[in-house]
């Protein structure tokens, strides 16, 4: 019987080019974020001056943490019963299978770097300071973005009380200093593991008592972490927090004896203070200290306008894998604090103001100027200039809108020259100055 011959047939299949879809361009950054146009920006200089100046002035050293850090960090360290770490954090994996995370908090990625650098071998306390921006992805509101920005101090090796009134006397500072007046702390002590474990069985049988009265997220709060149930904002739970057991009542010989040492220094300190039973703060890992700074008047005992705060967590650091080391910090909304600044009425940031306006006709005088502005801006002369306006009568009338003292003009016969006008402002008068000397003389008239 004769083979079959097999015929094989490669089959191509065609190429399909990928179908582009046109998205519209949105002119508008995400939800929850927004820009710091200029106009704003000497609130936030002012901000940021007034806060690293403090930083400084209490011994405290920079550390800039990455923004992006594996998620678990914040997991373990904030608490997985948080609404940090249920709901508002920005998680997602990265194209090598990384899980990793937004920072929705400084605390966490600072203690890690502690540890990961070494510094327990550092000199105690080890003080140091942040500054940059957060993110959660938490309902936008006045005052609260996605993308925030905080300040914060955190101090390591330390457990006497004394660090943490100077704590809130660094916060308290910074605050008054930009001009919010009308701002008040409030502080708590919601002891320590050993303490808070009677407590929290107190409060399980309360709220049990008023399940029925309690939001949905406070009843699952109840069999996770009860003592969050005080800080929810919603109108019902906080009438019935009003009667739960207070923190304070409960606390051991060692948490009673540190949070009295505190009160004592903040009365030495004179800094006015209200104790509040509710303030729990809405992380797992304070311990003892809880405390909170806030603007505005206070409303059915629901505080408004929370400017920060912080506390003592002297677990954290064995928790993320370091010895074990008592630690305190706190942090500032810097956007909070530009909005009291601004509702208030207090002064922004008021840059230092040219003296100079440097003025420029023709090709030739313009490249000789961009020399002459150099050795003069050396010199420590702030020097304005409008190097792209062609008439000098334009240029003048920008020299008289700055208020500045001296105005230099320099022309096509000057530059070549090696000279240049110099024009007192005040009273009109002009002389012809040698180029090579200008800067001496600039100085010498502004002396007078």
């Amino acid at each position: 019987m004769p083979k079959k011959k097999v015929i094989k047939k490669t089959i191509t299949k065609k190429k399909t080019k990928p179908v582009e879809v046109k998205e519209d361009l949105l002119l508008q950054p995400p939800r929850g974020m927004r820009d710091i146009l200029p106009k704003d920006q000497p609130y936030w200089q002012q901000v940021r001056r007034v806060s690293e100046k403090a930083a400084s002035d209490f011994g405290y050293r920079r550390i800039d943490l990455p923004v992006l850090e594996f998620s678990n960090l914040f997991s373990r360290g904030i608490g997985t019963g948080t609404d940090i770490v249920e709901k508002e954090m920005y998680s997602f994996s990265t194209k090598g299978g990384e899980k990793v995370s937004l920072r929705p908090e400084f605390t966490a990625g600072l203690v890690r770097s502690y540890v990961q650098n070494g510094m327990q071998v550092d000199p105690k306390p080890v003080k140091l300071y942040y500054i940059g921006p957060c993110y959660r992805y938490d309902r936008p509101q006045e005052g609260r973005f996605r993308e925030f920005f905080q300040f914060g101090c955190e101090a390591f090796g330390e457990i006497d009380a004394i660090l943490d009134a100077q704590m809130i006397q660094m916060a308290w500072r910074i605050v008054h200093q930009l001009g919010i007046k009308n701002a008040s702390v409030s502080v708590n002590s919601i002891g320590c593991p050993v303490c808070r474990k009677q407590y929290r069985n107190l409060l399980v049988s309360y709220f049990e008592s008023k399940r029925q009265k309690l939001c949905i997220d406070c009843k699952r709060r109840l069999e996770t972490n009860p003592m969050r149930i005080l800080d929810c904002k919603e109108d019902k739970c906080v009438q019935v927090s009003q009667n739960a057991p207070q923190s304070v009542d409960h606390l051991c010989d060692e948490c009673r004896a540190h949070f009295k040492d505190l009160l004592e220094y903040l009365d030495e300190l004179e800094i006015p203070f209200t104790i509040d039973p509710n303030l729990v703060r809405g992380l797992d890992y304070y311990t003892k200290t809880v405390f909170e700074i806030f603007a505005g008047s206070i409303e059915d005992g629901v505080k408004k306008n929370a400017l920060g705060g912080g506390g003592r967590y002297d677990g954290l650091v064995k928790l993320i894998g370091g010895e074990d080391t008592p630690a305190i910090g706190f942090a500032l909304g810097m956007d909070r604090l530009v909005n009291e600044m601004k509702k208030t009425g207090a002064k922004s940031y008021i840059p230092p103001q040219p003296k100079v306006f440097l003025a420029q006709l023709g090709s030739f005088a313009k490249r000789k100027s961009l020399k002459m502005f150099e050795a003069l801006e050396r010199a420590g002369i702030m020097v304005a200039e409008s190097f792209g306006r062609g008439s000098l009568k334009s240029q003048l009338k920008i020299a008289d809108r700055l208020g500045v003292e001296l105005t230099l003009i320099l022309g096509q016969k000057e530059a070549i020259d090696g000279t240049v006008i110099l024009k007192e402002m005040a009273s009109g008068t002009q002389e012809v100055i040698n180029a090579a000397k200008i800067v001496d003389e600039v100085k010498k008239r502004l002396k007078k």
